[in-house]
């Protein structure tokens, strides 16, 4: 299965992902799946109890979010499964809007970001 609006497939974690989670939040929401190959292949990860533990904190610490994480297997290998929710309200990563559009991410900057932040909080 390949990556889509939805998915986000990566082989490790790594902190930078929180881009990825706030584009989804940002979004109609999504999951990524840690421990994967770009095409959905399972390729395990070796900390998956300790990710466990803190990819939900870092979430919550950076973007004041929550979301599911789940441990998976498949093939005796471990891969975490990330869930994000679309919010009701604008989700930044450091000052910064990022947007899930196609498989892609996208930094939302001038009228973009002034066009979703109105939407997000209901002006016009």
């Amino acid at each position: 299965m390949a990556e889509s609006q939805n998915i986000e497939w990566k082989e490790s974690w790594r902190d930078e992902y929180l881009k990825w989670i706030c584009g989804f939040a940002n979004a109609q929401g999504g999951k990524i799946y840690i421990g994967t190959r770009d095409n959905g292949t399972v390729i395990g990860i070796r900390n998956s109890k300790k990710l466990l533990e803190d990819i939900p904190n870092i979430i919550q610490n950076k973007l004041g979010i929550m979301a599911d994480v789940n441990l998976l297997t498949k093939g005796g290998l471990d891969y975490i499964e990330i869930v994000v929710s679309p919010w009701a309200f604008p989700v930044n990563y450091d000052g910064e809007y990022h947007y899930r559009s196609g498989s892609t991410k996208q930094m939302l900057r001038g009228n973009a970001l002034t066009n979703f932040l109105m939407s997000k909080t209901g002006l016009k």
